[in-house]
C-alpha cells in the first residue's frame, strides 16, 4: 500500500510538472491570446482590456497556480473565447476516447495472436515476414499511415470514405467513417507490440518449467497459456500501457487528417489562439486516462506474478 501511494504520488508530480511545462511553452508561443480573439483590427486599448479580463496580464505563476487550483476542484476554467473548458471536453474527449479505445482494442487482439504465432512457428515463411513488416510498421508514423490508407482505400479503390462527417451526437455519422482512424493510429502500435508479445514469449518459455511441460506432452496452446504467458503478462501489459499514450498523442494528428470530431482541433486551434487553459486541459485529461492505464497495469501485473510463485 505504501508503495503503491508512492507510486502515485510520484506520478501526480510528474504530471503537475509537465502541466506547469505547457504553460511555460505556450507563454514562449509567438503571438498574443488578446488579439487572436479580437482580430487584427483591434486597438491597443481593447487588447489591454481583453488580456485584463483573461488574466494574461498577470504572472505565468499567479495564472498556473489559479487555474491549477481550479482543476483541484473539477474546474478546468474558460476558454479565451469565453466557453467553459469543462463543457468542451465533455463534448470532444468520447469521440476521442472512441477513436483511442477501438484503435487500442484492435492493437491488443492483432498483436497478441500475431506475436504468439510468431513465438510459436518460428522459422515458417509466414513469420519471417513479420520480422521486416513490423519493423515498416513501426518506423512509419501516423499520418504517413493516414495518407496512403486514404490514397489506397478511399481514392484508389473507393471503399471507405476519406474524412469524417459528425452526426448529431458529435460521433461521426457512420461507422465505416471509423475504420481508415482506427487503422491509421493501430498499425504502428500493432507493429511495436507484436514484437514485444513475441519476444515476451519467447524469453519466458526458457523457463525450466516449460521444457518440462513441454517433455511431458502437454499440447502447445496448453503450455502457452498455462506456462508461458503469465510470466511473459507483466511486459506485455507495460507495452500496452505504453501504448495508451502513443495512441493519444497519434490521435491528435489523426483526427485532423480525417477531419474527425475529437480534441485534435480543439487543441490545434487553443495552440494558435495561445488559449494555456484549454491546451493544460487536454494534457491533463491524457494525462489522468494514462494514470488510470498505468495502474490498471500494475495490478495486472502484480496479480500475473503473485499467481506465478
Amino acid at each position: 500500500m505504501i508503495s503503491f501511494a508512492r507510486l502515485l504520488i510520484r506520478r501526480v508530480t510528474l504530471l503537475v510538472t509537465l502541466l506547469a511545462t505547457v504553460f511555460v511553452a505556450v507563454d514562449l508561443l509567438p503571438g498574443n491570446t488578446a488579439r487572436a480573439v479580437l482580430g487584427r483590427d483591434a486597438t491597443p486599448e481593447l487588447i489591454a482590456a481583453k488580456e485584463r479580463e483573461l488574466g494574461v496580464d498577470r504572472p505565468l505563476a499567479v495564472r498556473f497556480w489559479n487555474w491549477i487550483s481550479g482543476v483541484a476542484t473539477g474546474d478546468f476554467g474558460r476558454t479565451a473565447r469565453g466557453r467553459s473548458v469543462n463543457e468542451l471536453l465533455v463534448d470532444k474527449f468520447p469521440p476521442t476516447l472512441l477513436l483511442g479505445g477501438t484503435a487500442l482494442a484492435v492493437t491488443v487482439l492483432a498483436s497478441l495472436i500475431l506475436g504468439a504465432w510468431w513465438a510459436v512457428r518460428q522459422g515458417g515463411v509466414s513469420t519471417r515476414l513479420l520480422q521486416p513488416v513490423t519493423t515498416m510498421a513501426v518506423a512509419v508514423p501516423e499520418f504517413v499511415v493516414a495518407t496512403l490508407l486514404i490514397l489506397v482505400f478511399a481514392l484508389a479503390l473507393g471503399w471507405l470514405p476519406p474524412v469524417t462527417i459528425t452526426g448529431r451526437s458529435g460521433f461521426p455519422s457512420r461507422p465505416d467513417m471509423l475504420v481508415l482512424p482506427v487503422l491509421a493510429l493501430a498499425v504502428p502500435q500493432i507493429g511495436w507490440n507484436t514484437r514485444v508479445v513475441r519476444a515476451a514469449l519467447a524469453d519466458a518459455a526458457q523457463a525450466p518449467h516449460v521444457e518440462s511441460a513441454v517433455l511431458d506432452g502437454i499440447s502447445t496452446r496448453v503450455v502457452l497459456a498455462r506456462h508461458v504467458l503469465p510470466f511473459a503478462l507483466p511486459t506485455i501489459v507495460a507495452s500496452f500501457a505504453t501504448t495508451v499514450g502513443m495512441m493519444l498523442g497519434g490521435s491528435l494528428v489523426v483526427e485532423t487528417i480525417f477531419n474527425y470530431p475529437g480534441l485534435g482541433a480543439v487543441l490545434a486551434g487553443s495552440v494558435g489562439d495561445r488559449d494555456t487553459s484549454v491546451v493544460a486541459a487536454v494534457v491533463a485529461l491524457s494525462g489522468v486516462v494514462i494514470m488510470g492505464m498505468l495502474a490498471i497495469a500494475d495490478g495486472i501485473r502484480a496479480w500475473s506474478l503473485r499467481g506465478t510463485r
